[in-house]
């Protein structure tokens, strides 16, 4: 099945493909992000692929200048019981990736998360604003820089 995923991406996305790792029997591969929503459709619509469930999106925070920050999708496909990852990187100076709300319901929230928490913003996302967090807070905090201890006086705490 290995094979037959990387084969089948590679025929219809190979410029937009940077990079396949393999570890301990896991696949990721890592896709411009300008094709996610491209690449994700496809691997859900393919009859013998069927990737037909977002298991997890979550956001990374690598901590490097270029391509800093990364979007990172599990996928199941229950037809095949097999695992994929893609990734997407994006870098600090353009903080946008499109929503894939539209391919995978679930999207929704994990990307209103995401935003919440590293301040990637989702273009086309259906309701992107704060889940946890007060929608005029200007950090971050699953950011590498954010302070450990948080930041005094940052959010008023309720009084006892």
């Amino acid at each position: 099945m290995i094979e037959l995923i990387e084969k089948k991406l590679r025929d219809q996305f190979s410029d937009f493909i940077t990079e396949v790792i393999y570890f301990r029997n896991e696949q990721t591969f890592i896709v411009d992000k300008s094709q996610i929503v491209n690449v994700l459709s496809f691997l859900k619509d393919d009859p013998e692929l069927s990737f037909n469930f977002l298991i997890d999106l979550c956001g990374v925070d690598r901590a490097k200048r270029k391509d800093r920050f990364e979007v990172v999708y599990q996928l199941f496909s229950m037809k095949n019981k097999t695992h994929l990852r893609i990734k997407c990187r994006v870098d600090e100076k353009d903080l946008t990736i499109d929503s894939v709300s539209k391919v995978f319901g679930t999207a929704d929230w994990h990307e209103r998360e995401t935003y919440d928490m590293f301040g990637i913003k989702f273009n086309n996302h259906p309701d992107l604003r704060r889940m946890y967090m007060p929608e005029d807070y200007e950090y971050y905090p699953l950011r590498k820089d954010f302070p450990l201890m948080g930041i005094p006086g940052s959010i008023p705490l309720p009084k006892k």
